[in-house]
């Protein structure tokens, strides 16, 4: 019951550090191009966890470890900033932060291919009710400009669901800080050696509410709120705690409307209230 609850609570610091990266990446891509912004972020997170493994004397993951490791960089250092990126270079991020309510699902379904786990049947129902909404609001977008955003928004839930149940595993052996600084400090020398390629000639155009955004996505989305959730999923469970993003559409709704003053659609808040119901409802069969 301890480690339930401690899951819980660090899952919901995780998921609230989260709801912030979306808004933060609308607003670094006003003045970065996606790749540069992947890499970067990933280098400044990166650098910094390998100062901190050093620094705490941490030992190194046995060999086995190390292809779990990829996946998890794969997947949430690089698959899901790069593909958000450039999402938000074609939709807002209020209308990209309704997709987020497929995380749970898509953690869920890796949780038990990857993580053994065996949700119970009305779990799968009603977590797949919160998938037909959001189905649904996609398909309600048309075919226009916004089409190719939603497929890279549904390619990044995926591969974020993937690292997400990959790095839950491992952190009940290495610990929730220690994957993601691993996986980090793993992917460091090609996300270093593409930053220096990808450097622009100049800054000098750069707004500083881009320079925010790249902070933000580099320390608390890419580093800090990775510790919390890695081992919230580790403590209370991949499916049980992965049902804690069902929160993050209604914080980052709330962001993308407070800070960068994006429009929140009735039909929005509608779908998420939906997911969400949905989502609370599957939580309860998730063990």
């Amino acid at each position: 019951m301890q480690a339930t609850r401690s899951g819980l609570m660090n899952g919901m610091a995780g998921v609230a550090i989260f709801s912030g990266s979306l808004p933060a990446t609308r607003l670094a891509v006003t003045g970065f191009d996606p790749v540069f912004l992947t890499v970067a972020r990933a280098a400044i997170a990166g650098g910094l966890a390998l100062a901190l493994l050093l620094a705490l004397r941490q030992k190194r993951p046995a060999s086995g470890d190390l292809l779990p490791l990829a996946v998890v960089a794969l997947g949430v250092v690089v698959g899901f900033p790069l593909l958000t990126a450039y999402a938000l270079e074609t939709v807002t991020s209020a209308h990209s932060v309704v997709f987020i309510g497929l995380l749970p699902l898509a953690t869920a379904i890796f949780g038990v291919l990857r993580g053994g786990e065996r949700p119970r049947p009305l779990f799968w129902l009603f977590s797949g009710l919160g998938s037909l909404l959001i189905a649904g609001f996609a398909a309600g977008q048309g075919l226009g400009a916004t089409s190719t955003g939603d497929l890279l928004m549904l390619a990044a839930i995926l591969v974020c669901g993937l690292g997400y149940a990959e790095g839950a595993a491992l952190s009940r052996r290495l610990g929730g800080w220690q994957v993601i600084s691993w996986a980090l400090v793993l992917s460091l020398p090609v996300m270093a050696a593409v930053l220096m390629l990808r450097l622009p000639e100049s800054f000098s155009g750069v707004s500083p509410a881009a320079w925010g955004g790249l902070a933000y996505v580099s320390l608390f989305s890419m580093l800090i709120g990775f510790v919390f959730w890695y081992r919230g999923l580790a403590q209370g469970g991949i499916a049980a705690v992965g049902q804690l993003q069902l929160l993050q559409p209604f914080l980052g709704l709330t962001l993308a409307g407070l800070l960068l003053g994006e429009e929140v659609s009735p039909l929005m808040l509608a779908v998420t209230t939906g997911v969400v119901g949905c989502v609370a409802a599957a939580r309860k069969f998730a063990r």
